[in-house]
């Protein structure tokens, strides 16, 4: 017998035939929307660095989040900008704050979408560090009670994941021993549990007004350079109790998601991050990109990669856009 010409073309002859040996589907119930908060009512700001994301008041909030909702998006991530801010971030665990109010708001309008909450002190302190300042060097330990109110205030607020973001060390102990403590066993965690001293936050720390005052956050985020880190970091937060992992940024860190995915059985989450977005945004404005086909090609290699959720700022254009294709 001689050998046969192989034809893979065979299956990419039609749109049929490329939809049946289809590996990987990207659909809007993959998605999370990330939500900014502010004090206030009906106010709606865009924000200069991130075209088409804006600052919400609690009650536009909720609007938005019946939107995504409608679009088939299951959950929605919450972000607050507080009315005040102090050395500890005491407005983190305020119940009166914006995100608590948000989330009260949007779970009356909308009980079955889940919400979930950013845990970190960034955006509450005066010096814009995401933990308690010893001089000039962020305190771990004293930090972990100060994310466990902060956890629990959204807990009360009717939260159903907490995702704490700050990447100290034990904070997903410390936040799943206080909720289990008050009671809140059936509130998630969702871990940032590899999240890397990235450039790519840029147009985040504007729309969050989070960026540190002194010095950087190398000392606690992750080295770019470190793969084996990241896998002992995801263990730990494994060990201590989170229920999702989660790798920050997304697109340049594709093979860092591979490697959880294939290390561990939780579901794996990744931060399509203000950077990556706002690059999208600028070479589409420019003409450069089609924005739709680089969006979702960009989405796609983020669930082919392993994720099984993906937090996105591009979710409500993705989801309509795969309504389209549908």
């Amino acid at each position: 017998m001689t050998t046969p010409f192989i034809r893979p073309r065979r299956l990419r002859v039609s749109v049929g035939i490329r939809k049946l040996v289809r590996e990987t589907e990207l659909q809007a119930g993959d998605f999370v929307y990330p939500l900014f908060v502010v004090p206030g009512d009906n106010l709606e700001e865009e924000i200069g660095s991130m075209p088409g994301v804006y600052h919400y008041s609690s009650d536009k909030a909720v609007v938005v989040a019946r939107e995504a909702y409608e679009l088939g998006i299951p959950a929605v991530l919450v972000f607050g900008l507080p009315a005040y801010k102090d050395e500890q971030g005491s407005s983190a665990w305020d119940d009166a704050s914006p995100v608590q109010e948000a989330v009260r708001r949007i779970k009356a309008a909308l009980p079955e979408l889940t919400v979930i909450t950013d845990v970190c002190l960034c955006q509450y302190t005066s010096h814009g560090h995401c933990g308690h300042l010893a001089g000039q060097t962020v305190d771990n330990d004293s930090t972990l009670e100060l994310l466990a109110k902060t956890a629990l205030s959204h807990a009360r607020a009717g939260a159903d994941m907490v995702a704490p973001s700050d990447m100290m060390d034990g904070r997903v102990l410390a936040i799943r021993e206080a909720l289990d403590q008050q009671g809140y066993t059936d509130v998630s965690i969702m871990s940032y549990a590899v999240k890397y001293a990235s450039a790519f936050y840029g147009p985040f720390r504007d729309a969050a007004d989070s960026a540190p005052q002194t010095g950087d956050r190398k000392s606690y985020q992750m080295d770019p350079a470190n793969a084996r880190e990241a896998l002992r970091e995801a263990a730990l937060d494994v060990e201590e109790g989170a229920d999702i992992l989660m790798v920050k940024p997304a697109l340049v860190y594709l093979d860092i998601v591979r490697q959880v995915k294939d290390n561990f059985d939780l579901p794996v989450a990744v931060y399509n991050v203000s950077g990556e977005y706002a690059m999208v945004k600028a070479a589409a404005a420019n003409g450069w990109v089609d924005e739709r086909r680089i969006v979702l090609e960009t989405l796609l290699s983020m669930k082919r990669s392993g994720a099984d959720i993906i937090i996105t700022y591009h979710a409500l254009d993705a989801a309509r856009w795969l309504r389209e294709e549908a």
